[in-house]
């Protein structure tokens, strides 16, 4: 049970954190400039946790395992820290912008499992994202 909860936790606490961190990116500062430190301290933290917990191998030898999932994965990750601090800047609030964004996520999500992994797509699922259509409805009713 704990190998299963405990990523979500982590995620829950990684994301409210982000969340406070994007919308606290000083107001007058680039958000490049901003992104340039913060990816300089995830590539430390990243190799120190991969020498604190990974398995006694070569990080070179880790390498040489890459795709071009890792690549894409860079390209896209500063488009979403720039996306989430160019959101906060245009004045979207904490507290409705994560919603609106996981809802139309999750709808495109549905696609994607569908087309590329040959998920199911259920009733329960379908409904579940209309009631998240049905709700931006009402977060965004003003």
């Amino acid at each position: 049970m704990f190998s299963y909860v405990w990523p979500m936790a982590l995620l829950i606490l990684c994301n409210t954190t982000y969340q406070v961190c994007a919308k606290s990116v000083p107001e007058k500062m680039n958000p490049f400039a901003s992104l340039t430190v913060t990816y300089l301290v995830g590539a430390v933290a990243s190799a120190l946790l991969f020498f604190a917990l990974g398995e006694r191998t070569s990080i070179l030898k880790e390498y040489s395992k890459l795709n071009w999932a890792p690549f894409v994965l860079g390209i896209v990750i500063v488009g979403l820290e720039a996306g989430w601090i160019y959101a906060y800047k245009a004045g979207w609030q904490v507290s409705t912008a994560f919603i609106v964004q996981s809802a139309f996520l999750a709808a495109s999500l549905l696609v994607v499992g569908y087309l590329l992994y040959h998920e199911a797509v259920t009733w329960n699922k379908i409904i579940g994202v209309v009631i998240c259509m049905i709700g931006l409805a009402f977060i965004n009713y003003r």
